[in-house]
């Protein structure tokens, strides 16, 4: 055998396991933010819910969701430990975010506000017409139709 009828094995071979590598570094840096958690530290969980840790055993975690209620979640659950600061930001609307720059706003009439509308596009009705607004025409062949008339030779 060849090396050149090896190479597509070598190299498939070769990125699977750079991938699964990859993967296994992913799986251990969410182990180690679980395992780093402490009561009284926020978090979200993968559903996007925020809530306070209260306690935390072996395999779970009891999570402060609402003053007052609490429940049970599995660690694999908690998708992000957040610092005090973003979780009151957050959470609470404390210290909103100082963004410098340009501010982009919510709709568009802000960005048409201040230009006069040049053109008088006068408007289009789509709506359906009404029976009595039917041309004489169409009113007249709509009276043979109904007479059995209209289409046949």
């Amino acid at each position: 055998m060849s090396i050149v009828t090896l190479l597509p094995f070598i190299v498939l071979i070769g990125a699977m396991f750079l991938m699964t590598r990859s993967a296994k570094k992913k799986q251990q840096a969410a182990a180690q933010m679980r395992d780093d958690m402490q009561p009284g530290t926020g978090v979200r969980t993968i559903g996007g819910m925020y809530a306070t840790v209260k306690e935390i055993q072996h395999d779970t975690v009891l999570l402060e969701v609402a003053p007052g209620v609490h429940a049970v979640y599995a660690k694999n659950a908690i998708g992000a430990v957040l610092d005090d600061a973003e979780y009151n930001r957050i959470v609470h609307g404390d210290d909103a975010l100082d963004v410098e720059g340009t501010v982009v706003p919510d709709d568009a009439s802000s960005l048409t506000s201040g230009q006069a509308d040049d053109t008088d596009d006068a408007k289009i009705d789509l709506g359906k017409k009404a029976e009595d607004d039917a041309s004489p025409k169409e009113a007249e062949a709509e009276e043979a139709k109904a007479d059995g008339e209209g289409d046949t030779k």
